[in-house]
């Protein structure tokens, strides 16, 4: 094992001549398949074609089950072909080509170009090239296709296959990418081709913030009512809002009503005005877009949403017989969409205004029944307190027999089976330190039907390991649905994995100097890094509760914390020492009020502020639900939620 691991740590570093000795004194172990796998690929590394075929020849034969099997056979095709056995070679592929990818695809047109089949390697190298925009094999395939093309042995890609690869790139949100490639084809394409490229490349650009260029070129592009219209539209309509030009906006939406109404983009379109709308905030307005939304798109990707967006403006705007309506009709049309915790709680507290107890109780009964950790269910429960326990002769709702109930998942059922296959290996495995291949051994075990025992593994190891961020990234997966679970429905190891609780002594003694409750300290460390104290995101944030460089400084600052550097945020103890303390002074801010603290600690207290001078809100909850941006308002409830759930599992700090 330890020569495994110093040859594997040489292949790492691409010191392949020297990976080779220890690659072969491991050969004898218990984990054959990897050393053998390891040593051809230090082989190939050095140009050692023979050597290679020498010891991958039997691989599939002795390793069938090995992780390395795919990979080995195309190391072991290239070599083949690099000592003039180009048809060995295809032989060997041919059996590997489904699921596609683009190594195998690569190797193959290897084999065939050195074999004289331009024709069969074209197809390949087009297949990666244009399909596969995002392999790595990309750059490769480019080059050899260009080989054959300028040897004229292939013909040079067609506009339509690289109109396809720049599509692809869009999809996948490759902006820049894309936008050279349709800039490109511009000049290339045919009349009837020319506008479809011209409102592709006008969307990347706008996508890459090159707003005046876009909006140069969208407007150059004769009007029509192809599909290429609707999105030339649509990016104008982005423009448009982020100029704030309102009167420019509702005119190019009855552009796209007349011409395009049922094009997805136009259903984009709506849900841009709705959005904008809310955040003016113009209810009304926001309203009209959001409801032709759901009526125009109502089994569309953005149907529920709509629909709830405007059941809620429409009580935020007094109009309480409507609410209750279409509160009711989001649970009747949409029951399982996102909006339906929601949705329950906000009737029932219209049945609550109206003096209707009973049907209060047996909505709030219902929503912690079915939701039991949600944020909304936690608030039933707290209603339910005040107007008593709801009782067996409660009016049987028809609405609510629409909500289904969720099913406990079959995940962690018995244990680690002592002689199975994979489990063994991922145990040797892990007392290398070679977590990241032990994880993919036990995967592999999952597919093969131990999801519950080796998922277990997965999450312990990680946890072991103090990634806590990947054991629960392992276990969100698994059990997807975790939120609508009684405790008793998963073994507590899985709740703990869950809802950890690392650096609890630090957590806990920051916490407490900052008069904050620790269990909401750690649901926002759990919402903002995993616990990953290496955590940085795109926005620059750092560690554990994610601080902005600025921000750490500013409280390194004022608590007379000496040579403070931005690396300082990723000690965990700093990063909860100044984190505890910037979170406590947006509490005093708001009052003491967590969920306004919470919104401001995610979108910024200015943005907070605006929120509550643009509106009034009966209580905390209602502007909660008011927030305009999704992200901070599934934020908020999020943390608040965490936070019951961990006072459930440990009780007492």
């Amino acid at each position: 094992m330890a020569n495994l691991v110093l040859g594997y740590a040489r292949i790492l570093d691409r010191d392949y001549a020297n990976a080779v000795a220890p690659l072969k004194k491991a050969r004898r172990g218990e984990l054959a398949d990897y050393s053998d796998y390891f040593l051809a690929s230090a082989y190939a590394g050095t140009a050692q074609a023979e050597q290679v075929i020498s010891i991958l020849k039997d691989f599939g034969s002795n390793h069938g089950d090995s992780l390395f099997l795919r990979d080995a056979i195309v190391i072991y095709a290239e070599a083949l072909t690099a000592v003039g056995r180009p048809q060995d070679a295809i032989a060997e592929l041919e059996g590997f080509r489904q699921p596609e990818r683009a190594d195998v695809n690569l190797a193959l047109a290897h084999a065939h170009m050195k074999a004289g089949d331009a024709s069969k390697a074209s197809e390949l190298l087009r297949r990666i090239y244009v399909y596969m925009p995002q392999a790595s094999e990309t750059v490769d395939a480019r080059v050899n296709l260009d080989s054959l093309t300028s040897a004229g042995a292939a013909a040079s890609l067609s506009f339509a296959e690289r109109k396809m690869r720049a599509d692809l790139l869009a999809r996948s949100g490759r902006w820049t990418s894309a936008g050279d490639e349709y800039r490109a084809l511009v000049n290339e394409a045919s009349p009837e081709d020319r506008p479809v490229v011209q409102a592709a490349l006008g969307m990347a650009l706008h996508r890459t913030n090159r707003d005046e260029e876009a909006r140069a070129l969208l407007e150059s592009i004769p009007e029509s009512t192809g599909e290429h219209n609707a999105q030339r539209l649509l990016a104008l309509a982005e423009i448009a809002r982020t100029d704030r030009d309102e009167d420019r906006f509702k005119d190019i939406l009855s552009r796209m009503r007349q011409n395009h109404s049922r094009s997805p983009y136009f259903e984009d379109a709506l849900l841009l005005g709705g959005n904008m709308y809310l955040l003016k905030p113009d209810y009304d307005r926001a309203i009209d877009y959001y409801r032709e939304l759901q009526q125009r798109f109502p089994t569309g990707k953005r149907g529920a949403y709509a629909h709830w967006k405007a059941a809620w403006l429409s009580f935020r705007q007094g109009r309480k017989d409507e609410a209750k309506k279409l509160f009711e009709q989001q649970l009747e049309w949409y029951p399982t969409s996102p909006e339906v915790a929601a949705a329950m709680y906000w009737r029932a507290r219209l049945a609550e205004d109206d003096g209707d107890h009973a049907k209060a109780k047996a909505w709030y009964a219902k929503l912690a029944d079915v939701f039991k950790h949600y944020y909304y269910a936690e608030l039933a429960r707290g209603r339910l307190q005040q107007l008593g326990a709801a009782t067996d002769d409660e009016p049987n709702d028809a609405t609510l027999q629409k909500i289904p109930v969720p099913i406990p998942p079959a995940q962690f059922v018995g244990g680690t089976p002592a002689k199975d296959f994979r489990a063994q290996r991922a145990r040797l495995l892990e007392n290398a330190g070679m977590i990241d291949f032990a994880a993919r051994e036990l995967r592999a075990a999952v597919e093969d039907g131990g999801a519950g025992w080796a998922t277990r593994e997965i999450a312990r190891m990680y946890r072991e390991l103090g990634r806590y961020d990947r054991a629960l990234q392992t276990l969100k997966r698994a059990v997807p649905s975790y939120y609508a679970l009684e405790i008793t429905s998963l073994p507590r190891e899985a709740w703990e994995g869950l809802f950890p609780r690392p650096y609890w002594t630090d957590l806990r003694r920051y916490s407490m100097v900052n008069g904050l409750d620790p269990f909401v300290v750690a649901s926002l460390i759990r919402q903002e890094s995993e616990f990953n104290p290496g955590a940085l995101s795109k926005a620059n944030a750092y560690g554990l509760m994610q601080l902005l460089p600025g921000t750490g400084r500013s409280v390194a600052r004022s608590l007379g914390v000496r040579r403070f550097q931005t690396a300082s945020l990723l000690s965990p103890n700093m990063n909860m020492q100044l984190g505890t303390r910037h979170f406590r002074e947006l509490v005093d801010r708001y009052d003491g009020k967590l969920e306004y603290a919470l919104a401001a600690y995610n979108a910024g207290a200015h943005r907070v502020d605006t929120w509550l001078t643009n509106g009034t809100y009966r209580d905390t909850e209602e502007f909660v639900e008011s927030i305009p941006f999704t992200e901070t308002r599934e934020y908020v409830q999020a943390i608040m939620r965490n936070a019951s759930i961990y006072k459930r599992l440990y009780a007492t700090p």
